[in-house]
């Protein structure tokens, strides 16, 4: 069931000192008269769940509302902030967006114009009122969207918080509500921030989140905070991708791809930078930069990062992208060298177990080698008994050659001294 509260307000009520205002008619080019109007009757807050609404009526009368065009000048300004809105309603009414704000200071005035020529007829002075929030403990909320799907937010607990409370996170989109899957605890154990991940988003959709204060030591109720998020102005985009780097005709050529986004990913909607090294951050708003550039001295890098600028407002920038390095007219992407290697070892190595499965080639290689069969080991044996008989005979026919050759050395020398001692030289 919706909980509608009425707040009261304080009322700072001014009775106005008659007072005659000028203003130039575009009819007859003659000066009319702006009545005062008497002061508003009543200024009320209105809290329904997240909304907080500040109305208020008038003391006009019918035919007043009639006659003219009636119109509201509201002017508000939060605690502790400099910055005073000022806005110009047909309404009676204004949600104000208090978030986490401990209250603000407003103040409202009527004015009425002529139908025909809209110059103001009559209007009032200023009705000023006040209204104070109940407290509020948590401060510098801060959230942001990555990775398309990675949700996390983060804030600071005021020292004046009691020391008993935990702080609780939801947050409701597309009609549906999501608690926190993971917090994030400080050393006091209270929950500071939230991690979510595998979060779709519909980019035109708000994010409400609902911050809860409860006091766990008297098991309150607790304070809630509101605040809404359009997914897109809290998205933090990865880097650009498919960085690429030429040095042509004494000319750098840097060319680039958006990276994936939960919004529009329109080339109209990315708003980028780059860098290199020893030079000014170059804003860009095409897919691609050239600039005169003679040849590095040294060993410089190219970066290019990126946010949404044009489509939706967006002040997060994304991380600076891998640096892409240039020396003598040459460019070498490191990773994208390493990427190629790798791939070119993994085609290669499912290649050759491919080729090894197909062709059994670890069977040929690891097959055992079979035992002879028995005629083989016979043959062997025989043939291996003929070959030391041939051994033996040539090593007796050896020794018979060799006894041999002494006997006709002996007959040689008889036969020599016979023929010394026929021809008498036996003598001498």
């Amino acid at each position: 069931m919706a909980r509608i509260t009425v707040a009261p307000v304080m009322l700072i009520v001014s009775f106005f000192q008659h007072k005659t205002l000028f203003s130039t008619s575009l009819a007859s080019g003659q000066p009319d008269a702006v009545d005062n109007l008497g002061p508003h009757n009543v200024l009320w807050i209105t809290k329904h769940e997240s909304r907080l609404i500040l109305s208020w009526n008038n003391n006009l009368t019918k035919e007043e509302t009639e006659k003219y065009t009636v119109k509201y000048i509201l002017s508000y300004k939060f605690f502790n902030t400099t910055h005073e809105r000022k806005e110009r309603l047909h309404e009676k009414k204004k949600v104000i967006p208090l978030e986490l704000h401990s209250g603000f200071n407003a103040k409202v005035k009527t004015q009425l114009f002529a139908k025909e020529t809209e110059d103001v007829i009559k209007e009032s002075g200023w009705t000023e009122f006040t209204y104070k929030a109940p407290p509020v403990y948590i401060q510098n909320l801060s959230c942001i969207i990555y990775n398309i799907s990675f949700f996390n937010c983060t804030w600071h607990i005021k020292a004046e918080a009691p020391e008993d409370i935990q702080i609780f996170f939801s947050y409701r989109h597309v009609g549906k509500d999501f608690e926190c899957q993971q917090y994030i605890k400080n050393a006091r154990k209270k929950n500071i921030g939230c991690h979510m991940k595998e979060i779709y988003f519909q980019p035109s959709r708000k994010i409400n989140l609902n911050i809860t204060v409860r006091d766990l030591r008297h098991n309150s109720g607790g304070l809630s905070y509101y605040k809404a998020f359009t997914p897109q102005t809290i998205e933090k985009l990865n880097p650009p991708i498919n960085v690429s780097v030429s040095l042509e005709n004494r000319s750098i050529k840097i060319h680039w791809k958006p990276p994936p986004t939960i919004g529009s990913a329109r080339s109209k909607c990315f708003f980028y930078q780059v860098k290199i090294t020893d030079r000014k951050i170059v804003d860009v708003t095409a897919e691609k930069y050239e600039s005169p550039f003679h040849k590095p001295a040294k060993k410089c890098a190219v970066q290019v990062r990126v946010k949404k600028e044009v489509c939706i407002r967006n002040k997060i920038w994304s991380e600076w992208s891998e640096p892409v390095f240039i020396h003598n007219e040459k460019t070498v992407d490191v990773m994208l060298l390493s990427l190629t290697l790798f791939c070119f070892l993994v085609l290669l190595g499912g290649l050759m177990i491919y080729v090894c499965r197909r062709y059994r080639c670890l069977e040929v290689i690891t097959m055992p080698v079979p035992h002879p069969s028995d005629n083989i080991k016979t043959w062997l044996a025989a043939d291996e008994t003929r070959h030391q008989k041939q051994m033996s005979m040539q090593v007796e026919m050896h020794s018979e050659v060799t006894m041999g050759i002494p006997e006709e050395n002996g007959n040689k020398n008889i036969q020599q001294q016979k023929y010394l001692k026929e021809s008498g030289f036996e003598d001498l």
